[in-house]
C-alpha cells in the first residue's frame, strides 16, 4: 500500500486530503503535515483585521475531522523535502518517507525584502490569522487617533484582491465610526493599472476599482514600488513603463496594511528540479513536477509564469475555485497511478472571485485564468457582501463536518445562476 503525504495544512491541504481520501485504495495511508491542527479561512482575515469577526469564528480544529475521516495530521511542520530520497525531514528531527507527495504549503512571505515591511515592523499584514489579530489591535488603536492611512500590495506580490478589500472594509468601518472624514487614505500597487489584478484585468474591473476609489475619496498610485518603510511613512517610487523613477513619494501614514511578495517556503527553496528561482514548485499540465513525477502540487506554492510583462515584478493570483480545481486534477491523477493508470487530468485553472467591500464588492469570472479567456465577466453590488458572507458559513460548516465536495464550484454555481463553470 501507498503513503500519500500532504505537505501543508491550508485550504488546497485540507481540499486535498479530504479527495485523496475518496481517491486513494483501501490501507492507502493519507498523513498531512502542517504547523498547527488548526485551519483559519483567510478569506475573512480582513473583517478579523477590522474586529467584524473574532478569531474563533473563522477556525476549524482539524485534529478531530482528520481522525473521523482515518487522516494522519502531524502538527510539527516540516523542515526539509528530500525528494531524491522520497522524504520530508520534519521540524522535530524525524523523517517521513512518501511514495506520493503533494506540496501545498501556500507561499513565504517576504517581508524582509523590504526594510520596515511587516508585522515585526511597520506595517500591518492580513496575509495570516495572528496577523490580522496584531491589525485589529492597531487598528483600535488607530481609531482612538485617527490619521492617513496607506494601503496596498510591495512589488512581487501576486494577490491583489485582498489589497483592494481592505481599503474598501476600512473606509467602510471608518465611516460606521463617524471618524472617516479625519482619514486621508492611499492605494498603493506595483500593477499597471487599477484592477489589473496580476491577471491583466477580468471584466471591467478596471474601471470598476478606479470608481470605487474615486467614490470613496481613496488616492492612488500604480507602477509604486515600494522602497523603504519607516516608523509612520511609506517611501515609494512610482516607475515609468521602463521601470525608470518617474516620481518619489513620501506618504505619511498612522495606519498601513502592505502586502508582501510571495516566495516559496524554505523546505522547498532551492532545491534544484522541483522549484524555479523563487522557490516556487514547478509542475506540468497535471501538476506533476517534472524532474521528480511522484511529487505533486497545488495552490500559491505553485509556480505560474505573468501573465505578460509589466514594469515592476506582478504575480498571477491563484483563487480558491482555481485551487479547487488543481485539487480535483491531483486527486484523480494519484489515485490513477496507485491502479496503474496514466495521470491525465488537468485542472481548469478558471478564476472565480468574490471580493468584499464592507458594504459592497465585485465578483468575477475569468475563464480560463491566463488570457485570452472563453469568459471575461466582472460585475459588483451589496450583493456581493452578502454572498461573500453566506461563503464564508457555507464553507466552514462543510470544513467542520469533513465532506469533500467542490465547495467553491458549488456555492458560485448557485450564487450567479451559472450551470458550468469548468471548460
Amino acid at each position: 500500500m501507498a503513503n500519500i503525504v500532504i505537505l501543508g495544512a491550508g485550504l488546497g491541504g485540507t481540499l486535498m486530503a479530504y479527495e485523496m481520501k475518496e481517491k486513494a485504495r483501501e490501507g492507502d495511508k493519507i498523513t498531512v503535515v502542517g504547523q498547527g491542527h488548526t485551519y483559519h479561512f483567510v478569506p475573512s482575515n480582513p473583517w478579523v483585521a477590522v474586529d467584524w469577526r473574532k478569531r474563533a469564528q473563522i477556525e476549524v480544529d482539524l485534529a478531530p475531522v482528520f481522525a473521523r475521516k482515518g487522516i494522519a495530521l502531524i502538527t510539527c511542520g516540516a523542515k526539509r523535502v528530500v525528494p531524491q530520497e522520497n522524504r520530508v525531514e520534519l521540524e522535530d528531527g524525524a523523517s517521513l518517507h512518501y511514495d506520493y507527495l503533494v506540496i501545498a504549503t501556500g507561499p513565504d512571505l517576504a517581508f524582509d525584502e523590504i526594510e520596515g515591511l511587516g508585522p515585526d515592523a511597520y506595517t500591518q499584514s492580513i496575509c495570516h490569522v495572528d496577523h490580522a489579530t496584531k491589525a485589529q489591535a492597531a487598528f483600535a488603536a488607530f481609531a482612538a487617533k485617527p490619521g492617513p492611512i496607506v494601503v496596498g500590495a510591495a512589488q512581487g506580490a501576486s494577490c491583489f484582491g485582498p489589497a483592494y478589500e481592505f481599503a474598501f472594509i476600512l473606509d467602510t468601518a471608518l465611516r460606521r465610526l463617524k471618524i472617516r472624514d479625519r482619514v486621508p487614505m492611499t492605494f498603493v500597487t506595483p500593477e499597471p493599472y487599477i484592477g489589473h489584478l496580476g491577471l491583466d484585468g477580468v471584466g471591467d474591473t478596471k474601471s470598476l476599482l478606479e470608481s470605487e476609489l474615486r467614490n470613496r475619496h481613496i488616492k492612488w498610485i500604480t507602477n509604486a514600488k515600494v522602497a523603504k518603510v519607516e516608523a509612520g511613512k511609506v517611501l515609494v517610487d512610482e516607475v515609468n513603463d521602463d521601470a525608470s523613477v518617474k516620481a518619489r513619494h513620501e506618504l505619511p501614514f498612522s495606519y498601513s496594511m502592505i502586502l508582501p511578495a510571495f516566495r516559496g517556503v524554505p523546505a522547498v527553496r532551492g532545491i534544484e528540479g522541483l522549484t524555479n528561482p523563487r522557490g516556487f514548485i514547478l509542475a506540468d499540465k497535471m501538476q506533476r513536477n517534472p524532474t521528480f513525477p511522484n511529487v505533486f502540487s497545488i495552490g500559491v506554492c505553485v509556480a505560474i509564469p505573468p501573465v505578460g510583462k509589466t514594469p515592476l515584478p506582478v504575480g498571477v493570483p491563484k483563487t480558491g475555485f482555481m485551487i479547487e480545481s488543481m485539487v480535483t486534477a491531483t486527486a484523480l491523477n494519484i489515485g490513477a497511478l496507485l491502479r496503474g493508470e496514466a495521470a491525465t487530468h488537468e485542472p481548469t485553472w478558471n478564476a472565480v472571485c468574490l471580493a468584499d467591500f464592507g458594504d459592497g464588492g465585485v465578483a468575477f469570472i475569468a475563464q480560463p485564468q491566463i488570457p485570452p479567456r472563453n469568459v471575461n465577466w466582472s460585475a459588483h453590488g451589496r450583493w456581493v457582501h452578502y454572498a461573500k458572507i453566506a461563503f464564508e458559513k457555507f464553507f466552514l460548516m462543510k470544513l467542520r463536518s469533513g465532506v469533500s465536495e467542490p465547495f467553491y464550484e458549488k456555492f458560485i454555481m448557485r450564487v450567479l445562476g451559472i450551470r458550468k463553470l469548468k471548460a
